[in-house]
């Protein structure tokens, strides 16, 4: 009798140890990365002008002679500079650079919205929907 409760009891341990899951998922949503560069420092700044400027105002400035980059460098400076007393804070800097993220998001979202609403009015249904996301497909 006692073998076979503890036959029984390491069955049920077998079965409820196989039912976990075996791979842990993570529960902590991360924010997106402010760039998709290489963040190394020592070989570019290119994660840096991504994340300061966007990626597609950082392209522009990548077709800017030193000076010309200097000059709109410093109007930029000027916006990010909240209180005005000529220095860059981390916050104002961290504010920035959300800014900066946010005002790509909004941007990516309106050409999706564009490239999907077929018709141009103002909606989109699910045909115009599925038409623009697979309609290559079908």
């Amino acid at each position: 009798m006692r073998f076979l409760r503890l036959l029984l009891c390491l069955g049920v341990w077998a079965l409820c140890g196989s039912a976990k899951p075996t791979e842990r998922k993570e529960r902590v949503v991360r924010e997106a990365p402010l760039s998709a560069r290489e963040h190394d420092d020592a070989q570019s700044f290119d994660y840096d002008h991504d994340a300061f400027l966007g990626a597609d105002e950082a392209k522009s400035f990548d077709q800017l002679t030193p000076e010309e980059s200097k000059e709109r460098l410093g109007k930029i400076v000027g916006k990010i500079d909240e209180d005005g007393d000529g220095f860059v804070t981390v916050e104002e800097l961290k504010a920035w650079i959300k800014f900066a993220q946010k005002r790509w998001i909004y941007e990516d979202v309106e050409r999706q919205w564009k490239g999907h609403d077929l018709n141009e009015d103002g909606l989109v249904s699910w045909e115009e929907y599925k038409n623009a996301t697979y309609g290559y497909i079908l």
